[in-house]
Parts: structure tokens; C-alpha cells; sequence
């Protein structure tokens, strides 16, 4: 499990573990009764249904004649099987996650601090600087962990007293996640959120999102990072807000739902991607670069 996080994908099947690819064509991948279905002539008196195991295959390829439902995708995204979208035979990619612009100048330099160990970590404390106000004297990234982790602790306390909530401590068990308390639910949907939007931001500068500067193993670790960059102001204040409307009984929809409310309000009005966006610029230090760039030019 990554320190400081859930380990949501540890409920997943790896992919090592998978059977590859399948190919489906002309027809249509929907979800019948929370399973991935592929259907054949829909439009015959006798269509022929498909289940597809999603949960263990690496990604699927639809071919010409096909079509898909959001809800399709939607159960791809939560088990992280790929879907590419084919030409006949396989002679053409059209589509496949993550969709990025045509741009390498932020991925070159998200390379080029990450492959250098002294930068890396340079990165890294910045990071770190953001979240917690301060520049720490600590070079190692161990220790900087230890200090965010008790800090965290502190302001889930100090956030919990300001939105009047009884806070328990974190806690969460990944066998049974909906047996954990309100504010504890509430946080765990806040951050699948906000994960969300860091996402956008780094599909939208086409930076790397296996290159993380404080998480490591995740293929989505700099996602991670630009999400944690959010967790005191953002992730924390959908969350709260949520159990406080939930504790005073104002909303009778489930936990999910209202956070998923929340935080599109809060992404809107606060305008959170276009903010990410600024920031993956700022710790990548594209304008140290860009200034480097017009010197050697020169």
C-alpha cells in the first residue's frame, strides 16, 4: 500500500495477473445488472448476449460497427481495464486512455527533474512547501512523510472542530468500506474526487502520470501528488461540509452522491482543474524552462 493512501487498487486484479486483450465488434458494450455485457443484433429477434470478464482482462479492443454506454465505461474506469478504440483488423488506434494533446514540453521536463535524483527530491520538498507552508530542512523523503503524516492528523482534528463534527481519528477498512463513519466515508469519496480532477489537469498538460515526485508505485502517482496538493483546502472542505448537512439531516441521498454534488460545486466555483493546472506547471518549473530556453536560444 502507498503510504498516506487507501489502497483502492489493491482491490483490483493486476494486470500481470490478466488475460490480455479481447476483440469485440459490431455491437454494443453496455453493463446489464453491474455486469459488462456485449450485445449482437440488438435489432433481431434473436440478439445474442455476450458477459465480458472486465475484471479480468488487461483492456478490450472495439472494432467498426460497435458502439458503447457511459455506463460501460464508467465500470471500466473503477476496475482499470483499458478500451481502445480499433480500425478492421487492427490497423488503427483511435482511441485509448489516457487522451492527451499533441505536446512533449511538460513531459521532457517532468523527465528530466525526476530522472535526476537530486532534483527529484528538490521537487518533492517543494511539493511539501505547498501543502505545509513552510521549507522543511529535511532531504529525505521518509522524513518528510513523518512530519505530513502527524500535521494531517492535526488538521483533520482542527477541520473536524470547525465544521462542529465528532472526529474519531482516520480510519478505513478496505473489506468493508461503507462500515466506517460519516466524515470517514465523506473523505474517502472527497478524495476519489479530487483525484479525478488532478487527472484532467495532468491529461490536459499531457505530463506523465507514472513520474510521481512523493508517490511512487501507482501508475497514477503524479496524479496523486497534485491531488494531495488539495487535500487541506479542498478534499477536506467537501468532506465536512457533506457530514455536517448529513448530521443535521438536510439530505437523504446516499454519502456518494452528495459528495459527488459537492465537489462539482466546489470544482466550479472555485475553479480547482484550471488551478492544478497552474500548479503542475509551478512545481514542474515550467517558467525556470521556458526562461532557460529563450537564454540558449540566444
Amino acid at each position: 500500500m502507498l503510504k498516506g493512501r487507501l489502497g483502492l487498487e489493491k482491490a483490483r486484479i493486476p494486470h500481470t495477473d490478466r488475460h490480455g486483450l479481447i476483440w469485440l465488434e459490431r455491437g454494443e458494450l453496455c453493463v446489464i445488472d453491474g455486469c459488462l455485457n456485449f450485445i449482437t443484433g440488438k435489432d433481431s429477434l434473436t440478439p445474442h448476449i455476450l458477459q465480458v470478464p472486465h475484471q479480468t482482462v488487461s483492456m478490450i479492443l472495439l472494432g467498426p460497427g460497435s458502439s458503447i454506454t457511459h455506463d460501460a465505461l464508467r465500470l471500466l474506469a473503477r476496475h482499470g481495464t483499458l478500451m481502445a478504440a480499433v480500425g478492421v483488423d487492427g490497423v488503427r488506434s483511435y482511441t485509448a486512455p489516457p487522451l492527451m494533446p499533441d505536446r512533449s514540453d511538460v513531459a521532457r521536463r517532468q523527465a528530466e527533474l525526476w530522472g535526476n535524483p537530486r532534483r527529484r527530491i528538490s521537487v518533492g520538498r517543494h511539493m511539501y512547501a505547498l501543502r505545509l507552508g513552510e521549507v522543511l530542512p529535511h532531504k529525505n523523503l521518509d522524513a518528510l512523510r513523518g512530519i505530513e503524516g502527524a500535521r494531517v492528523k492535526a488538521i483533520y482534528k482542527l477541520m473536524a472542530d470547525k465544521y462542529g463534527i465528532e472526529w474519531n481519528g482516520r480510519n478505513y477498512d478496505r473489506e468493508n468500506p461503507s462500515a466506517t463513519d460519516i466524515p470517514n466515508q465523506a473523505i474517502n469519496h472527497a478524495a476519489t474526487a479530487v483525484k479525478a480532477a488532478a487527472a484532467i489537469a495532468v491529461q490536459a498538460l499531457a505530463a506523465i502520470p507514472q513520474l510521481g515526485f512523493i508517490h511512487e508505485d501507482s501508475g497514477q502517482a503524479f496524479v496523486l501528488d497534485i491531488a494531495d496538493l488539495y487535500r487541506d483546502t479542498i478534499t477536506l472542505q467537501i468532506a465536512f461540509t457533506v457530514a455536517k448537512n448529513v448530521a443535521a439531516g438536510d439530505d437523504n441521498n446516499s454519502i456518494d452522491r452528495l459528495v459527488r454534488r459537492e465537489a462539482a460545486d466546489v470544482f466550479r466555483k472555485q475553479s480547482v482543474i484550471s488551478s492544478m493546472i497552474d500548479k503542475i506547471k509551478l512545481v514542474l518549473r515550467m517558467e525556470e524552462k521556458d526562461v532557460a530556453g529563450s537564454d540558449s536560444d540566444a
